[in-house]
């Protein structure tokens, strides 16, 4: 840490790493809740995605408004007024599970997601502030690597916790309707005591950073406030990085989200056995982005992710054409590369933004959509061929995108004033 920001600014970066960690952990929570609400509610596979729509949508809506409210308050009160949004939603489950209502839950989530748009979009570029210009994707990279470990841990405690051992299919159909009904309520609510834990945890962490005074980062010189958000278009590797960071947040969606559909289909094991597969994923991209933090001591970020991208596009060919368990290695290979992408493609994308920064990552966050909606496609090419496979061609493309972006779209050229 000693290398990558001073001492003045270490305590601060070590409360706003563990917002990455926070916020992770509430990501990775999600493929839980999927399978999990899917069978309380008796829902379609469909009905299950709207999990991940009510996330992903959120921050399309919200990640402007973020960006406003860091440029008239500051960091400080965005991270606060994040928190409490994150912990309003997490203890919304508790009357959602009362209620056995799935729309409770979608606001609820709805919510959450709000307050980690606000999150994402003051930490980000807050974390690398903190410090040297030259080390800012070095201190991101770092940052993000707790989110990774967040993605490591969520799904194993999740499951134990929220997935807790229920009714058998025999059990539930040998049941009247009401008495059906009233076990799978008893399931859906074990959800209340892990989210009203984490509900309370962010109301802490809140009240930390409420009294803890953090430093003001100092505007570089030339630092002019961006007149509107079309005003930060004029960065040509800005519009490069909303392009990537849409195509690689949806590529993570239909690689993570999509792995346990994917996996009995491609290599012929169980949905248990797929599970535990996810978790080396999550710890493959946990590794992947310690490491690439090293290894960008020593490479170019730009260089890094390009070469990354290249690896992905050729692992997701043995996804699309392999059979067995090559197929499973590959999806592995490629969380593992796909690590850095984010906190690269965003440092990358703000840099030398100036007086657009806050529009700029408010610009970058919103493109999170893309978790919303390449999934879909993915969902479409799977079910229109019969093969889940071919679904693969959409991170192909995705990824092909980020090397482009890698290779000559991160340059810092200003387009024509707006």
């Amino acid at each position: 840490m000693p290398s990558i920001t001073s001492k003045s600014y270490r305590f601060a970066f070590i409360l706003i790493t563990s917002l990455f960690f926070l916020w992770g952990f509430a990501h990775n929570l999600d493929p839980v809740l999927i399978p999990h609400l899917k069978r309380s509610f008796t829902l379609t596979t469909t009905q299950s995605t709207l999990i991940d729509s009510a996330v992903f949508i959120a921050y399309f809506i919200m990640a402007l408004p973020a960006g406003f409210i860091m440029k008239k308050y500051g960091y400080k009160i965005g991270i606060i007024t994040g928190l409490l949004l994150f912990a309003i939603g997490c203890f919304l489950f508790i009357p959602a599970a009362n209620t056995q209502m799935y729309s409770f839950f979608l606001v609820a989530l709805f919510i959450i997601a709000c307050g980690l748009t606000i999150l994402e979009t003051a930490a980000n570029p807050y974390a690398s502030s903190l410090g040297p210009p030259e080390t800012s994707t070095l201190r991101l990279n770092f940052s993000q690597s707790f989110n990774g470990l967040a993605t490591a841990l969520a799904p194993a405690i999740g499951v134990r916790i929220i997935l807790t051992k229920g009714f058998t299919d025999g059990q539930l159909n040998a049941m009247t309707e009401s008495a059906r009904k009233i076990a799978l309520a008893s399931e859906a609510s074990s959800v209340k005591l892990p989210y009203f834990i984490l509900g309370s945890i962010l109301v802490l962490v809140a009240v930390v950073f409420a009294f803890t005074k953090l430093p003001v980062i100092q505007k570089a010189e030339g630092h002019v406030a961006g007149k509107n958000i079309l005003h930060a278009f004029k960065h040509r590797h800005l519009s490069w990085a909303v392009a990537s960071q849409f195509a690689y947040v949806g590529a993570q969606v239909c690689v993570f989200s999509l792995f346990i559909l994917y996996a009995p289909k491609s290599a012929g094991i169980t949905q248990v056995e797929a599970g535990d597969y996810l978790s080396v994923c999550g710890i493959a991209f946990l590794i992947g982005r310690f490491l690439g933090t090293f290894l960008i001591k020593y490479i170019q970020p730009q260089k890094l992710l390009a070469l990354y991208a290249v690896i992905n596009v050729l692992l997701c060919i043995v996804a699309i054409a392999g059979h067995g368990f090559v197929t499973v290695y590959a999806v592995i290979g490629i969380c593992f590369f796909m690590s850095i992408m984010f906190p690269t493609i965003f440092a990358l994308g703000i840099k030398d933004l100036k007086g657009d920064t806050e529009f700029g990552s408010s610009l970058i966050i919103m493109s999170i959509v893309g978790g919303a909606i390449l999934p879909r496609i993915f969902g479409y090419i799977s079910d229109g061929t019969g093969n889940i496979q071919y679904g693969y061609i959409v991170p192909l493309v995705c990824f092909i995108v980020i090397f482009f972006f890698g290779w000559k779209g991160y340059r810092v050229i200003e387009k024509s004033q707006l």
